[in-house]
């Protein structure tokens, strides 16, 4: 087996679960590539990881069983855009604070390895969207797992963003800005905005405006079958552009269309995964005395 593995940074508390990941992977001969910028973490942090073979962010893992995600929801993110089109399935452990994606908890990092050699697993495909745009705005890497959100700048007043729902028209927006966001991100920036959660396999976006100046309007569900543009004024000339945790500066000149990407994400998905429990215990939900 092969295993790519990417974090980030992690409390001492977490110390000895890190360390006996790689102690268990040792143990069973796991060849084991790790990222470039997380070997130098672990390298500093004295944590013995044994591996003599890492990737950079700009290649990406080439080639692996599952890749491990170290960290929260952001570090999940970012190993989607280590996989892209590859779909290797990606194992998130929870080493954050609020995990709706990373779920595996740190202590049971051992049986979750036990769950890949026996096959005790599913894989959950996670729709990404895809984002193109004149001139490019993500070069390589123009897909998300959560959301794409166009937003004013720091420095600029609000902005109006007219919106196309397959070449008709559809609002122009007053707001600070819009979120498209997928069913995984629906528990994300979007509820922040007063959106509503989706099941992960809604075969929807949500439109959500942020802090709109027309009131009237509301987020909207839409088929993620659909192809959405965006047109952007701005007093500042200018607008922020991200998708996930990636932000760009982007002139108002700018075209940008917005649809399903052609391939998924792959989230696996032990026995006791269970989205409905990670809403309860994410978002307190059904917490009542009375219950």
């Amino acid at each position: 087996m092969k295993i790519a593995i990417h974090g980030r940074n992690f409390p001492e508390s977490a110390r000895p679960y890190i360390q006996s990941m790689f102690d268990e992977l040792a143990k069973r001969q796991v060849e084991v590539i790790i990222s470039a910028g997380y070997r130098e973490f672990l390298d500093n942090a004295s944590v013995a990881h044994y591996s003599q073979i890492t990737y950079t962010i700009e290649e990406g893992v080439l080639e692996a069983d599952f890749i491990f995600s170290l960290g929260g929801d952001g570090t999940l993110l970012d190993a989607v855009t280590h996989v892209g089109p590859r779909q290797i399935p990606i194992v998130g452990i929870n080493i954050g604070r609020l995990g709706f994606l990373a779920t595996v908890a740190p202590n049971s990092v051992r049986l979750m390895i036990d769950a890949l050699y026996n096959g005790q697993f599913s894989i959950d495909e996670r729709t990404l969207v895809g984002v193109r745009s004149t001139p490019d705005i993500f070069g390589n890497l123009p897909f998300g797992l959560n959301d794409f959100t166009i937003t004013r700048t720091q420095t600029s007043s609000m902005i109006t963003v007219h919106s196309y729902l397959d070449g008709e028209f559809l609002n122009s927006y007053w707001a600070d800005g819009i979120i498209i966001s997928t069913p995984s991100g629906s528990t994300g920036y979007s509820l922040s905005c007063g959106g509503p959660v989706l099941l992960p396999q809604t075969n929807n976006f949500i439109i959500t405006p942020i802090s709109p100046h027309n009131l009237n309007v509301r987020p909207m569900i839409v088929m993620d079958s659909c192809q959405l543009a965006f047109e952007v004024e701005s007093r500042s000339g200018n607008f922020l552009a991200a998708l996930d945790s990636r932000s760009f500066t982007v002139d108002t000149s700018a075209r940008i269309s917005v649809q399903k990407e052609t391939f998924v994400a792959r989230l696996v998905k032990l026995s006791d995964d269970n989205f409905l429990n990670t809403l309860r215990s994410k978002l307190n939900w059904g917490w009542d005395i009375r219950n």
